[in-house]
């Protein structure tokens, strides 16, 4: 079965400063700190873009993983897509928009992925969907920051 989740954040930024944020491989770094996550081959560092890959290592659940994207979509400062080429999910689609709100950004993350192993990947789907709102939460915090900081820098 896939799962999909979506999560809302609302930041007073533009949406390019929301957008640029968003594709800070430092930042993702940062926000993902507690499961020792690095950026181990395809961009590394600075703002990954159209096309470009990347490939994590992090601890989760007490295992470590690896995990290769693709930015498979990227419109600046709308919209981008990063997708699973190789890693511990079946399928892993996460969509990243942004719209203009209220004088700052609404940030749309969509989330859509399958466990690997089959009818027995699918017991663990709702912790893994938990575990995943817990991140991708985290992360947007991070972004809201920097992206509400480099809005003040420029005031």
């Amino acid at each position: 079965m896939t799962v999909e989740f979506e999560r809302i954040t609302r930041i007073a930024a533009t949406p390019r400063a929301a957008f640029d944020a968003s594709c800070d491989i430092e930042l993702h770094l940062d926000s993902m700190r507690s499961s020792g996550e690095r950026a181990v081959a395809g961009v590394t560092s600075g703002r990954i873009g159209p096309g470009e890959q990347v490939t994590w290592s992090a601890r989760h659940f007490g295992v470590r993983f690896r995990m290769t994207s693709r930015i498979t979509a990227y419109d600046r400062p709308h919209r981008f897509v990063d997708e699973q080429l190789r890693g511990p999910f079946a399928v892993f689609r996460h969509e990243h928009r942004f719209e203009p709100a209220d004088g700052g950004t609404v940030m749309r993350d969509h989330v859509r992925f399958r466990a690997p192993f089959g009818p027995l990947g699918r017991l663990v789907e709702p912790v893994l969907r938990r575990h995943l709102v817990q991140l991708i939460d985290q992360r947007n915090q991070y972004v809201a920051t920097a992206a509400e900081r480099a809005a003040g820098d420029r005031a």
